[in-house]
């Protein structure tokens, strides 16, 4: 028998009602105590409930019956037992653009204090725990979002600037990529990486509304001054909300950042954000669920390392069929970081050879990643 989870009081309801058994069911991140009165006479016996909130009377049955409960611990500023993935709205909550004090009562920036102080550095048993299971929910959270999706990652430097031709290349990726059905993702945090998500942002938009959202955030290229990074891109968010689809469906994507950089502040242009205490999980885990491809804009030490992990899993297959990868910038990747003359001869005589593309061409990198897509749909699983 298999293991039921539940992260919604609405699903727990319906489960409750139907009879079924709390037997092998996992419940997660709940305030229960009101429930107190249905739960207190049900066997809870291998009931496994995880960060949630139960009366004490719950608490005696649920110890009683041999349950297995992880209390949630009061001293941290997340939820170790976390079930959805972060928004804008939750991890910047309570900013003001007119009082830029406020930036560090933030959600996102009283976890980073934390985890510098505390995780971070060594810290307690307790504390690294928390950290692993915070980023297992999210993990879980992901690829529930994913699910059915078809994702493509864009990978490049954190300092590209918001008035580099650059970023503005960038963006069109993302918007065409978008407008064709794609989900995009990248590393959550500014430069090329917000660029992805503002393209994404923009879908459906004309390149006039692009050409007036990039004269706002210009006004503040870099992501430092923080509070003012942030201010320009919620004012852009505000002049320019979303425009739905032919499909009526809003445009999304996602970011997946971490707070080991948690200097650099993750993108509000991005709809839902995947938030790892672990950088290590969050890289691999970033290129593996990128399975229509990814697109390298330029980038220094960190972006050629994800470069070769992404070549890696392709050529080892570790994530089923290899996927394209796309450099965008011929004379910075072949002359400046001559990075695509060592893929190229390592792939010789390997099938994802023929997906790997190089061009200055921004319309030419989204019909590569879009002819690529049918293969994938209409593949024969080996």
């Amino acid at each position: 028998m298999g293991v039921t989870e539940i992260d919604s009081l609405d699903q727990l309801q319906e489960h409750l009602a139907r009879g079924d058994s709390l037997r092998d069911v996992v419940i997660q991140g709940l305030d229960l105590t009101a429930l107190a009165e249905e739960l207190d006479v049900r066997d809870l016996t291998d009931t496994v409930f995880l960060g949630s909130e139960l009366a004490p009377s719950t608490y005696a049955r649920a110890c009683s019956n041999g349950a297995v409960i992880f209390r949630p611990p009061i001293d941290v500023p997340f939820s170790p037992f976390r079930s959805a993935l972060y928004t804008p709205e939750e991890l910047f909550s309570g900013f003001d653009p007119d009082s830029p004090d406020t930036f560090s009562d933030t959600l996102d920036e009283r976890v980073y204090r934390h985890f510098k102080a505390r995780a971070r550095a060594g810290g307690t048993i307790l504390d690294s725990l928390s950290c692993r299971l915070h980023d297992h929910g999210i993990t879980d959270a992901l690829q529930e979002k994913i699910s059915g999706r078809k994702v493509v990652a864009i990978m490049g430097g954190h300092g590209m600037r918001r008035d580099d031709n650059g970023y503005r290349d960038v963006a069109l990726i993302a918007r065409g990529l978008t407008e064709t059905g794609f989900l995009m993702t990248s590393g959550g945090g500014p430069g090329a990486m917000e660029a992805t998500h503002f393209g994404a942002w923009m879908a459906h938009r004309d390149t006039g509304d692009l050409e007036a959202a990039l004269e706002i955030l210009g006004d503040v290229p870099g992501f430092e001054p923080r509070e003012r990074w942030l201010a320009t891109a919620l004012e852009v968010k505000t002049r320019f909300p979303r425009v739905r689809g032919p499909d009526g469906a809003l445009p999304d994507s996602l970011g997946i950042p971490t707070w080991l950089y948690g200097h650099e502040p993750p993108t509000v242009f991005a709809t839902d954000i995947a938030k790892y205490f672990a950088n290590s999980v969050r890289e691999e885990g970033l290129l593996a669920i990128a399975t229509y491809g990814v697109v390298f804009s330029p980038g220094s030490a960190g972006t050629i390392q994800e470069i070769f992990q992404d070549a890696a899993q392709n050529h080892y297959r570790s994530y089923g069929q290899p996927s394209p990868m796309v450099f965008l910038g011929e004379h910075y990747w072949q002359v400046e970081k001559p990075v695509f003359p060592v893929l190229a001869e390592l792939a010789t005589g390997n099938d994802y050879a023929s997906l790997m593309h190089i061009t200055d061409d921004v319309d030419e990198v989204v019909g590569h990643i879009v002819r690529y897509a049918p293969r994938r749909e209409n593949a024969t699983p080996s």
